[in-house]
């Protein structure tokens, strides 16, 4: 952990408003929003209405946003363990708790009223309950409880796409539940191979991840299960008729790169991997649902 002269030092070099814009997690949010965009364009036969497009990504942006720093405020103390998270703004102190929670309920609050009156009130109700399950449920309870806690609590973050689609058409479908489904199956492939690497750390924090309860070797096999459930996730929109052949050929060629990097993690004993493999299908996912996407349109044209 950091004295209090290298945190006053790492106050001034930050501005604050590079702090409040860290307790949203950026980067994950604009992956989340991928898989929105994705659920929207899908949802329709042409290109989805602007303005529902523009409204919901403001609006499950913002919500998300809200989320992210609500993690942030309740993870507090068990960030200050780790070093992954020890320079996180409310862990590191330079943002208080009180700041924190104002700017989670704002964030929060502004992102579903917007859903609510420029979307439609299911969005605004299904991105609540997933703002819901991920700052309440996942972090405030299934964290700190259970090593499923990543499978259980990966529904709120496989949301997106059905949020998406929600947002365009008003109406919940078969298909966009597909989508949620791709996303809860990679899931855990995708947490546990970083939970592997981070497992002293977790070990340290009192986390009962997967790695820590149940032992290394255990939650490499786990991935290595997980992915092929993975996979077969992935082949269903082809399978259902949602997708055609170039979404096919192209996640096919994914999930060999997929499967080949799960199955260093299971087999090897390389403590990078893991981590390389982490970051692989963070790619992989996006370039999923861009296949998905490239796919509906081609077809739509030809």
């Amino acid at each position: 952990m950091r004295n209090s002269s290298e945190t006053h030092a790492r106050h001034w070099l930050n501005p604050v408003w590079r702090d409040y814009w860290e307790l949203g997690k950026p980067r994950v949010v604009l992956v989340m929003l991928v898989c929105v965009l994705v659920g929207m364009a899908l949802a329709v036969p042409g290109l989805p209405p602007l303005d529902k497009v523009l409204a919901g990504l403001v609006g499950i942006g913002l919500a998300s946003m809200g989320a992210a720093a609500f993690n942030h405020l309740l993870d507090r103390r068990l960030d200050r363990l780790m070093l992954r998270t020890a320079s996180r703004p409310v862990a590191e102190g330079r943002l208080g708790s009180l700041q924190a929670g104002l700017y989670a309920s704002l964030l929060s609050v502004a992102g579903i009223t917007l859903l609510w009156w420029e979307v439609n009130p299911l969005t605004a109700w299904l991105t609540l309950a997933s703002l819901l399950g991920y700052a309440l449920v996942y972090t405030a309870f299934l964290k700190r409880v259970t090593p499923q806690n990543i499978t259980i609590g990966g529904l709120a973050g496989a949301a997106p796409p059905l949020l998406g689609w929600v947002a365009v058409t008003g109406q919940i479908h078969p298909d966009a539940l597909l989508l949620v489904l791709i996303i809860f199956a990679w899931t855990p492939p995708h947490f546990w191979a970083l939970a592997i690497y981070k497992q002293d750390e977790y070990a340290r924090a009192g986390v009962p991840m997967l790695p820590v309860t149940h032992g290394e070797t255990f939650a490499r096999l786990q991935v290595w299960l997980y992915s092929w459930l993975t996979v077969a996730a992935t082949l269903l929109p082809f399978a259902t008729g949602m997708s055609g052949w170039l979404y096919l050929v192209g996640v096919v060629a994914l999930n060999l790169r997929f499967l080949q990097w799960n199955w260093r993690v299971w087999r090897g004993s390389d403590r990078q991997v893991p981590l390389a493999a982490f970051w692989f299908s963070i790619r992989y996912i996006l370039l999923l649902f861009l296949l998905l996407l490239a796919d509906h349109y081609v077809r739509l044209v030809f």
